[in-house]
């Protein structure tokens, strides 16, 4: 069975995200998005949240699995016996960041990354756009899932 993990803070979870786990999981036979716990960092949305919002937001695609973890993501690798990440790019900045990660997991266990091209209508997206935008009243239902949005709309009110 071909396994690959989608790693990311998901705060919130962006069409973006979506795209790539799609993408991922057409080449993939079980697809995991692990939510990796930063607890240095003050989300919008609490851990569960988030896993409620990604599980709500993949459903459709059916070999999705949604796990949160506190770690390095190759130990997440490990345990759930993971050979690949994927990795959207939305620009050269992030490459040089990612591939320095890709050899770091690469280096440490042997996990391949494979880097997915970002599709261009979302290659300015980000969470913390997303939050920023939405905060200050500006309208982002056009780049979050209508579970998402809902999920904003609360947050804010």
């Amino acid at each position: 069975m071909r396994r690959a993990v989608c790693p990311g803070s998901f705060d919130p979870i962006t069409h973006g995200h979506i795209d790539i786990i799609g993408r991922a999981s057409k080449l993939y036979d079980v697809v995991h998005v692990a939510v990796m716990i930063n607890k240095s960092k003050k989300g919008m949305f609490t851990i569960d949240e988030r896993l409620d919002l990604i599980r709500a937001c993949t459903e459709e695609f059916g070999n999705v699995r949604i796990d949160a973890h506190h770690g390095l993501l190759v130990d997440y690798c490990k345990q759930h016996d993971i050979p690949a990440i994927v990795k959207g790019l939305r620009a050269v900045s992030d490459f040089d960041y990612e591939l320095q990660m890709a050899q770091m997991n690469n280096g440490l266990t042997g996990v391949e990354t494979l880097f997915i091209p970002t599709n261009p209508v979302h290659s300015f997206l980000s969470s913390s756009l997303v939050k920023e935008v939405a905060t200050w009243g500006g309208d982002v239902s056009h780049l979050v899932p209508d579970p998402v949005m809902r999920a904003l709309e609360r947050k804010l009110a």
